[in-house]
Order: structure tokens, then sequence, then C-alpha cells
């Protein structure tokens, strides 16, 4: 629990749910590559209770941000909670006061019944939380916390002081937005997001962020934020959920899943995934969306339910657009991670749990009678024409029970060979998954748990996995401390480690910022 993170400390700080790490130098194991030089930001939940109150799901608790500066051999390392509001709210009340997706907050017990009515009445349709616990992205010069609702934080990338709060809905009209968005080689961010019943419609909105120039370095970028074009829902109290896209370098993918947002239940739900349900029998859209014109294309791509979390790449071969992602076959993945479960022991071993499946899925984009419609010599995955010119997809399956996939950036919309990511098939492994061989190699220790890996390419390297993996990895042998680990891509050996004199947590996604960025 984060609350406890300071044990180790010789001083102790009067209020521990308040505390902050301070940057702490790291002991290093072994020599570390003088090439790699910038700063590893990871966020994730890190308060779980406040006063007697506490989160009932792992991805509810409070933001805690964590850095790793690589600078002429040596890391520094630091750590800070996200203050949004809804850290000061709750620390404030001593007590939890704003719902998060799977917690709902209520009244406090010591007031009267007519305050308590009041509360539960204000927090049955709570503004959404600022508690931006998922990810760090970058829009212009700016780097901000995010969770998936219209509110992101702006944070200082150095100290990791939070800053102002962004609202999304002063620039575009969407609800809930992706924390994964894409990145092009001019600085550019492409993202989507949900407007809910705008003007009496429900809308997918794919959005631009230009990047900074030289001449308004000091403006938010989402000032000049262009709509590239809106995708309507196939209904209007149902969008779907999502939680990333794909690109490629002529078009986004986005996939309409069956794991829907129920309006009308915003209304009287205890918290929001009472408002999420999963339809087992509808056909999974896909759509394909030129970035050019900003238009969808004419073809109908549909598969079989499944829910996406995690797009891995996207590229486009002789005609076809091929993604890949990873995929379940329905929702217990978000009931596995109420804490109950958690200290109960739930793993996707688990036959009650979907194991998640890295599929490939191959779009011909001028599809003709034949009855298998992809032509690609490499993959399995299949496209059959049916009535009304919708094409029915399956996917090859490469592999099983990866998670948290990373790639090289640098390869983002093109072919790639390697995929990085969690075994959670074994819940303390990462491995690095090569996609033409279908070949796992795996790096794990005894009693100690990593973080999703991330890749850093060495600079004018000329192999797609030449450079060095990032992974924190959480350590529970007696008497010892969590360490940030560095891998050689390409043989997945280890090449150096810094203990940190401080714990670390189970985070959920990362980003680096190359020296001099």
């Amino acid at each position: 629990p984060a609350h406890q993170m300071n044990k180790k400390r010789k001083k102790k700080p009067k209020n521990k749910t308040q505390a902050t790490i301070t940057s702490c130098s790291c002991i290093w194991d072994r020599s570390l590559p003088s090439w790699l030089q910038g700063t590893l930001l990871r966020n994730g939940p890190g308060i779980f209770s406040v006063g007697e109150t506490t989160y009932s799901h792992w991805f509810d608790g409070m933001a805690i941000m964590h850095s790793f500066t690589f600078k002429d051999g040596e890391v520094t390392y630091r750590s800070k909670y996200l203050r949004g509001d809804t850290y000061q709210a709750n620390i404030a009340a001593k007590r939890i006061v704003v719902s998060e997706m799977g917690t709902m907050a209520y009244p406090d017990p010591s007031k009267n019944f007519i305050v308590k009515a009041i509360t539960f009445l204000n927090h049955t349709v709570p503004d959404f939380t600022d508690n931006g616990a998922s990810n760090i992205i970058k829009y212009g010069n700016d780097y901000y916390a995010t969770s998936e609702t219209n509110y992101i934080r702006k944070i200082d990338p150095v100290t990791l002081e939070t800053q102002e709060k962004v609202d999304y809905l002063k620039y575009l009209a969407v609800n809930v937005v992706t924390s994964h968005p894409h990145y092009d080689k001019e600085g550019n961010a492409f993202n989507i997001g949900t407007s809910i019943a705008e003007k009496g419609k429900t809308k997918y909105t794919l959005f631009k962020v230009p990047a900074h120039s030289k001449k308004d370095k000091k403006t938010s970028a989402l000032k000049n934020v262009e709509v590239i074009c809106t995708v309507p829902c196939r209904s209007l109290l149902t969008p779907s959920y999502y939680h990333s896209f794909g690109m490629t370098e002529n078009y986004f993918i986005f996939i309409e899943q069956p794991f829907k947002l129920d309006i009308v239940k915003m209304h009287n739900a205890k918290h929001m995934m009472c408002f999420y349900l999963f339809l087992l029998f509808e056909q999974t859209l896909i759509h394909l969306i030129d970035r050019k014109t900003g238009k969808e294309i004419e073809t109908k791509y549909y598969t079989g339910a499944m829910i996406v979390y995690h797009h891995v790449n996207a590229f486009e071969d002789d005609g076809h657009v091929v993604f890949d992602a990873i995929a379940y076959d329905d929702n217990s993945l978000y009931e596995m991670f109420y804490l109950n479960k958690l200290k109960e022991g739930a793993d996707l071993k688990d036959d009650s749990y979907s194991i998640p499946t890295y599929r490939r899925f191959a779009l011909p984009l001028h599809p003709d009678k034949v009855d298998n419609l992809v032509k690609l010599k490499y993959t399995t995955a299949s496209a059959v024409k049916e009535k009304d010119d919708k094409l029915i997809c399956q996917a090859e399956v490469l592999c099983q029970g990866l998670e948290l996939p990373r790639i090289n950036y640098d390869v983002n919309g093109k072919r790639h060979r390697f995929v990085y990511g969690c075994c959670v098939e074994r819940s303390a492994l990462i491995g690095k998954f090569d996609t033409e061989t279908k070949t796992m190699v795996r790096w794990s220790e005894e009693n100690c748990l990593p973080s999703e890996p991330l890749f850093i390419p060495r600079p004018n390297g000329e192999a797609e996995d030449d450079g060095v993996v990032l992974t924190s990895v959480i350590n529970s042998n007696q008497g010892q401390s969590g360490f940030i680990l560095v891998l050689d891509a390409k043989t997945f050996k280890e090449v150096a480690r810094a203990y940190v004199n401080n714990e670390l947590h189970k985070d959920m996604h990362g980003f680096f910022i190359p020296h001099g960025n």
C-alpha cells in the first residue's frame, strides 16, 4: 500500500497519505550504456485507503508517478502523488469523497440524513475524476497525467509537480478520451474520444493536437486542436468502450466493440463499472478511416464479440491494412482487479477469467468475391464477403498470455517483428515475442514483479531490436529493495539494474523522454 511506502525511511511524515518520496540516487549493479540518456516516467494507482474508507478496485487508487532519470551512467529516482482535485478533496475530508470507476463515494456517516441524501444525489451522476492514474501523454511541449475522462493534469516531467487541470471539453466535445494517443515524426499527437449525446447524437471524434511551433511554445497545444473526423455510434445510448486505437501511414483503425457504456444507467449507477455492459452475441465493427480525407472507407469489417484494451501496431501491405491487438473473449479482466479478488489471489490461471490472445487481423482494401480475400502469405487471418458487402474477418492468433504490449515506436505504423510485454499466463514475467518465428524469450526472477517493459532504441541503431528494454521491478525478497532493470533488447539478457532505496508500486503505463527533448 502506498501509505506504507515510507516505512523504510528514518523520518516518517506526519500524514502518511500525503507523503512524497524525495529524489534519491540509485546503486548500479552493473555498468549502464553510455548512450542511454533521458527520463522514464511511470504512472499508476498508489493510494488505496484514505482514513477509514478504501477503494474497491485497483484501477481506482489515487495516482502516484515515478521517474527514473538516466544521465552520464547514473540514475536518479523520484516519486510523487498526483495532487489533483480528487487527491486534495479526499485528503482534506480524510476519506474518499470522489467516485471512481469501481468505487462509489458515499456520504460521511457522521452527517445527518438530509446531508446524506443531498450528497448521494450529487454523486449519482458525478463530475468525472481528475485522478489520472493510467498513463503519461504529451501534447505539444507539455506532459499530462491521464486516465480516460475529460480531465487531464499537466505535470512537470522533471520535478513531477502537479500543475493545472485541463478539461478537453473546453477545446472539443469529448466526454471520455483514450490514454493512448499516437504520435508522428513531427510531434503531432492523434487521439480519439466519445461525445455522449452531444446535440442529440453520440459519436466518436478523432482529433489531432499539432506539435508546438517555435513561436507559440507558451500556449497550450490543445488550443490548436483539429477534428479529423467523427464516426456515428451504432447506438445512441450505448457507445463502445475503448482504450486505444491503431494508426498506419494512411489509415486509423478504430474498433467499435460490444463492451459498452449504458448512458441510461449513468443516472442511477453506484459507480462507473455499473453502467458498462458486454453484449456477447453482438459483432465487433472495425472502422477504417482515411487519414488524408478524414472519411471512413465504405467497406464494413466485422468480427466476433471481443474486447480489446491494447492495440499492438498496424501497417499496410499489398492492398491490406494489418493490425495486431490483444483481445479478450469477455470483460472478466475488470472483475479480476477488484481488491477483494486480488487479496484472494485471483489470476488468469483461474478458468473464470479470459486469457488475453495476441490476434492479427488483415483488412483487404479492395475486396472482390473470392472465398478468402486476404492474399498475404505470412498470416492465416481471413476475410470473407457476405451479403450487403460486409466482410467477416477472422484473426490469426499469434500467441496467448501477452499484455501491455510495446514495440520500437520508430516502426509504429510499419510492419514490425518484435513485441515486448508482460506474460500474464505466469504473473511475474516479461517477454520479447517474435511475430515471425512465433517464439517468446522471457525474463523473470524469484519473488520479483516487473512492470510494462519499454523499448528504448539505440541512437542510429539499424536493427529493430537494437536498444534496451526498461522495466521497474517490485522486489519482495526479504531485505531487498525494488529496482529499475535494463535488458539488452536483442538477447533479453540483463545489462544493469539500479536498486531504489524506497518501495516501488505496480503501475500501468510509462513514457520515455530522451535527453534534450
